[in-house]
């Protein structure tokens, strides 16, 4: 998936090249890369450099790009550098499957490069069992939003990976909460908190979050990126609080991957490399349309090149909801999460939120 060209990947080392597809080009610029950098680290790492070193390096002069700006008072480009610099340390700490000291560094310096966005993009931290959630809250330039869509991601990419998606729904009115939710970001790496069969608990207090904030009011929606979409779904059939759900790329039957590395990460994700406990936890986690369901407004993304979730993965999350307000999107050329469909899936999915959470319009069934 970097260059199209199945000879070029399979000469490649197989770490690298399981890299290459886990994040292509396309997923690099999708979570905000700037394309020139997203270039630079598939070749870098091509020639041979550690995908968390060449990645970090790379964080490291757009950072100095930011500092040098700032001091000579050119705010906006300090602002684009401090962005480009998130994204790059977001994919320098995917290269660890678990949690080691390392990734902890990588994902705090992201954490950091984020928070210099401030006040566009604001902290929250949320206390949780005995720990804290956190996440970022992104405001439209019209005040007070009149709705708010709560985003988060999956296994390896959390909270400000999406802050591109953010953008889309603020230029329409939406506030957007990027959650890092158990099991992701700050929230596992430095305050412990992973998936169990609860975790659904763990989401629900973002939305008691967009409740108590006085600046935000109205309806609100959630939004699941892979495998955050099985939580999106569980949510949004527990809590009447959620008045529309987007799920985009996830199994409503979560296994057990068969290859190492994949197990890695999602022993990380529940926080033990018991295999017996993550299989445990991942069988509570199954959605049965039979037992749960989906009182609002739904819309499935699918991409027809999805080799992570098929459509019939997905496919149970549409029985759960009521077919006169269930949507379906696919584009038979999709990527994973619709990667390679950027534009149109974020303009897709903030006009379905307004039209749903405004009360505008009508679901195109």
């Amino acid at each position: 998936m970097t260059t199209g060209d199945p000879g070029a990947e399979a000469a490649l080392p197989p770490l690298v090249a399981a890299q290459h597809r886990a994040m292509p080009f396309t997923r690099l610029t999708d979570c905000g890369m700037d394309p020139a950098d997203a270039r630079q680290l598939l070749a870098d790492t091509t020639a041979g450099i550690p995908w968390q070193e060449a990645a970090a390096t790379i964080a490291d002069v757009q950072l100095e790009r930011a500092r040098s700006a700032e001091a000579v008072g050119h705010s906006a480009t300090a602002r684009q550098a401090y962005r480009f610099a998130s994204a790059a340390l977001m994919f320098a700490q995917m290269a660890h499957q678990s949690d080691t000291e390392r990734k902890r560094e990588l994902y705090a310096r992201h954490t950091a490069a984020t928070a210099a966005l401030a006040p566009d993009v604001e902290r929250v931290e949320i206390p949780h069992r005995d720990g804290v959630l956190g996440g970022w809250l992104c405001l439209p330039d019209t005040a007070p939003p009149w709705a708010t869509v709560i985003v988060w991601g999956g296994l390896s990419g959390w909270g400000a990976a999406y802050l591109p998606l953010a953008e889309a729904y603020t230029a329409r009115g939406l506030a957007c909460l990027l959650a890092e939710g158990p099991g992701q970001g700050e929230s596992r790496l430095r305050h412990g908190l992973y998936v169990d069969e609860h975790v659904t608990d763990g989401f629900a207090r973002f939305v008691d979050l967009v409740e108590a904030e006085p600046r935000l009011g109205g309806a609100i929606g959630v939004q699941g990126v892979s495998f955050g979409g099985l939580f999106a779904a569980h949510l949004a059939a527990a809590d009447p609080r959620v008045g529309a759900v987007v799920v985009n790329g996830a199994p409503a039957t979560p296994k057990v991957p068969e290859f190492r590395t994949a197990r890695e990460q999602m022993g990380a994700v529940v926080g033990t490399d018991d295999p017996e406990r993550v299989a445990e936890v991942m069988d509570g986690l199954r959605f049965d349309p039979d037992k749960h369901r989906i009182s609002c407004p739904l819309l499935l993304l699918h991409g027809g090149q999805d080799p992570l979730a098929r459509y019939e993965d997905q496919e149970p999350f549409l029985r759960a909801a009521d077919p006169a307000t269930a949507t379906v999107r696919v584009w038979p050329d999709g990527e994973h999460t619709l990667y390679n469909h950027v534009a149109e899936r974020d303009a897709l999915t903030g006009d379905w939120f307004t039209d749903h959470l405004a009360g505008r319009g009508s679901p195109n069934a």
